[in-house]
């Protein structure tokens, strides 16, 4: 047996206050009344009393009491099977993990950064569909669409900079690679949601955002990184910093945000832009305008739940009331012939 509502259990501790405070009272009247009349006199002035009686009454108010305390934690037992139809958008994030990612002027480093804002949208999505991309050189499919939350938080984890064999940053590869996790029909409109710093080598954007567009995808990004910008590390044995990475002269290169691509791709396809710099930006302007969209049939799936059982309690409670309400600690007199 479980409860719907536990927290509501302590109210079950009022049954034997309840029942202490109904015998203090009844042992209060009884005490006033052996103040000023002898023994002798109890049977006329009370007439028919028994304590067991007396003593069922109380017990009948704190049963009176802790049912009504378990009804309203909705106590749960027995199971039932519903067959329940998942509605949602098919969303796919896709995660740059290139070097520059590892910059370090959004604490503790862009890669991180985005990783939270990533397990952001996945909370905040729940009941959707969702995918994971990684892109640098190549795109890499990560997580296909699943309404399994807890298969994108593990693959969130395993993301590190420059962990794919392919080096550089080619956005587009990564969004093709995504688009082909959507299926082929057109019922909704497909969400992907690029997080990335906005460096980019790949090839020229124009036939890239025109695919997105006639494939009715909605594109949102967000730009994490700052105009400052800052050095690359790059690690060394045990994970500390062996130098930083040099451009062609042998200088060290600077990378900052770049948001004129993220913002113009997030526009043409009908997205939001959001940015994280040094301050925490929330994810809520995607998960509302993901929300707003209709949504499509994602499946029908067999669901067990624990069957509801308040009302045995609270009959309980109605029933002990109403014997209560019929029991007196005093015997009736019956009527003179």
């Amino acid at each position: 047996m479980s409860f719907a509502d536990p927290r509501l259990l302590w109210l079950a501790l009022l049954a034997p206050l309840a029942a202490a405070i109904a015998g203090w009272v009844w042992r209060r009247r009884l005490r006033a009344i052996a103040a000023w009349a002898s023994k002798g006199l109890w049977e006329k002035l009370l007439p028919g009393y028994r304590p067991l009686r007396l003593a069922l009454l109380v017990a009948l108010l704190a049963i009176a009491v802790a049912a009504t305390a378990l009804a309203l934690a909705r106590p749960r037992w027995g199971t039932h099977a519903e067959r329940v139809e998942r509605r949602g958008v098919d969303v796919v994030l896709v995660l740059d993990t290139s070097l520059s990612m590892a910059a370090p002027d959004v604490a503790p480093d862009r890669l991180s950064a985005a990783k939270l804002l990533a397990r952001d949208l996945v909370t905040g999505l729940a009941g959707h569909r969702l995918g994971l991309v990684q892109t640098e050189g190549e795109g890499e499919v990560l997580a296909p669409l699943t309404l399994d939350r807890a298969v994108v938080d593990l693959f969130l984890d395993s993301l590190t900079p420059a962990s794919l064999p392919t080096p550089g940053t080619r956005l587009s590869h990564g969004l093709g690679r995504a688009m082909l996790l959507f299926p082929p029909d057109q019922e909704t409109r497909r969400v992907v949601v690029l997080l990335s710093d906005g460096e980019d080598h790949g090839e020229d954007w124009n036939a890239a955002v025109k695919l997105l567009k006639e494939s009715g995808v909605i594109v949102h990004t967000i730009g994490v990184g700052t105009a400052e910008g800052a050095l690359l590390p790059i690690e060394g044995e045990g994970n500390a910093a062996a130098g930083y990475k040099l451009d062609e002269t042998g200088q060290p290169v600077l990378s900052r945000l770049q948001p004129a691509l993220l913002q113009r791709v997030a526009k043409e396809t009908g997205g939001v832009y959001i940015e994280r710099g040094r301050t925490a930006t929330a994810a809520t302007p995607i998960v509302d305008a993901v929300s707003r969209l209709a949504t499509r049939s994602l499946g029908t799936e067999l669901v067990r739940q624990q069957q509801e059982r308040f009302q045995w309690c609270l009959g309980l409670a109605v029933a002990a009331l109403l014997v209560a309400l019929g029991t007196s600690p005093f015997r009736r007199q019956e009527a003179a012939a």
